[in-house]
Formats: structure tokens, C-alpha cells, sequence
């Protein structure tokens, strides 16, 4: 009988189809690249979520992020998100946290069962601590890069973040892995240089901040707010995205014809 999956069971097989139903996935970050991860994920057939943000829709977030639309402004992205995948798999678990990732709730956010973890946070103590938490319980983690001020889509990767050049979220992360001893990490990443933003003052979000009432986080802490468009996040996202589906199922260790 056809059903929600059957084109991708034409592809992958059964077997492949019951290992995702049966995968854990957490994503930390559902933003602009962690939201369209998940999409993939679920339009797949992975059958079981964990959500980490503690975001809100803002407006600005509609131009790249798949669950900001007018509708779903001020509402929380987790619980957004949430209700996407149910409406596309009412059958798959989704469990969500409406909290920021710091390491001190790594024991509360981080469980062995987790299958792959997927790290789409913007704050480098965050994305370091993650890696070395999946390291610890050997967990399979990807690390996105920088997506913001990127153009060219087409430029992105998937490499270890030691083979990584330009990118300067990497070059942090690189310096930072070293010193505790992270020998490799898998990453989405692009050599495209960083465009520098043309910030005007009708444009400003450091001046004219839109967050929504009840943001722990607004754009005013921040010190810059990066360019980004609709197709370079999603990208990153989807490229992510197969990576886990390739790994979970094993096609990255099938043998070459």
C-alpha cells in the first residue's frame, strides 16, 4: 500500500525506511538552518525529534527560516516547529526545550539514546561544548558553519573542520576543538568569503529592535547582526540534513562500484 514515504522507500529500501522511523534525532538551533534540517528530517521518514531553542519568530526571520510566516510570529520556534512535523508525520515524537544551550545543561539536554545530534546554534561556547559532549557519549554529530553573510549556495561542503579555510567561525572552532583535544568533527562549510552587511539606519536592528515581547535574547546584545537570504541557510540545512539520513542508514560506509 503507497503511503507518505513510498518515493523515498523507492530510493533507500525498506530496511533503510525503519531505521529512520526508529532514529533519534536532536537538533540544537531552529533557526534559518536547524528548521529546514528538520524539515528534510521528517519529510524522510526520521521518526523521532528533540527540539532546543529559545527563540521566538521575529518578522526578520521570515525571509530564511520555514516555520516564520505572519501567522507564527512571537510564538516559540520549538513549539512551531513541532507542530510542522506532526502535520507532515502525525506519527513521529517530538520532544521540545525552550531553553538556550549552555554547558551546564548538557546533563539535561544530552541523553545517550540520541542517535545523531545535529549542531545549528550561533554561539561558539555552545557549538564547542556540543562537540565535545558527542564526543564524551559517542554520539554522531554535524556542525554548521557560518551561513550568514554568505551568497553562494553553491559553495558549501561537507568536510572535517580541520580541512576547513576562510570561514571564521571555523577558525575559531578549530583553535578552540584543538585545546581539547577534538581531533575531528564533521561540518557544513563554505569558503566564500564573508560579505560585510550594508546596515542602513531604517535597517538597524541594534536601533530599531522588532524581537517579540518575551525574547531572552534579543538582537540588541548582539554585536552584528549578519546578512542572510532565503536560499543559503536552507541549503545548509538540507545538506545537513542528508548527511544524517546517509550516516543513520550507513551509505556513507557502502563500498564504491
Amino acid at each position: 500500500m503507497l503511503h507518505e514515504f513510498s518515493r523515498t522507500e523507492l530510493l533507500l529500501g525498506k530496511e533503510a525506511l525503519e531505521i529512520l522511523k526508529n532514529s533519534k534525532v536532536a537538533i540544537f538551533g531552529v533557526g534559518g538552518v536547524g528548521s529546514f534540517a528538520a524539515e528534510g528530517l521528517v519529510r524522510v521518514g526520521v521518526g523521532n525529534f528533540v527540539l532546543v531553542d529559545d527563540d521566538l519568530i521575529c518578522t526578520t526571520n521570515i525571509n530564511r527560516q520555514i516555520h516564520a510566516t505572519r501567522k507564527t510570529v512571537g510564538r516559540p520556534k520549538v513549539e512551531v516547529m513541532k507542530e510542522r512535523i506532526l502535520e507532515i508525520n502525525p506519527k513521529a515524537n517530538v520532544e521540545v526545550h525552550r531553553k538556550f544551550y549552555l554547558p551546564e545543561c548538557a546533563d539535561e539536554l544530552i541523553r545517550d539514546d540520541y542517535d545523531y545530534i545535529i549542531d545549528a546554534v550561533d554561539t561558539v561556547t555552545a557549538k564547542i561544548d556540543l562537540a565535545v559532549q558527542a564526543k564524551k557519549r559517542n554520539i554522531p554529530i554535524i556542525s554548521s558553519m557560518g551561513a550568514g553573510n554568505k551568497l553562494d549556495p553553491t559553495r558549501f561542503m561537507v568536510t572535517d573542520i580541520y580541512k576547513t579555510t576562510v570561514d571564521p567561525l571555523a577558525k575559531v572552532m578549530r583553535k578552540e576543538l584543538r585545546q581539547r583535544n577534538i581531533d575531528s568533527l564533521k561540518v557544513v562549510y563554505s569558503p566564500e568569503p564573508p560579505i560585510k552587511p550594508v546596515e542602513t539606519e531604517g535597517s538597524s536592528c541594534m536601533k530599531h529592535c522588532i524581537c517579540p515581547k518575551g525574547s531572552q535574547r534579543t538582537c540588541t546584545i548582539r554585536h552584528q547582526i549578519p546578512g542572510s537570504v532565503s536560499f543559503v541557510p536552507s541549503v545548509v540545512g538540507l545538506i545537513i540534513a542528508g548527511e544524517v539520513v546517509k550516516d543513520l542508514i550507513g551509505y556513507n560506509r557502502q563500498p564504491e562500484n
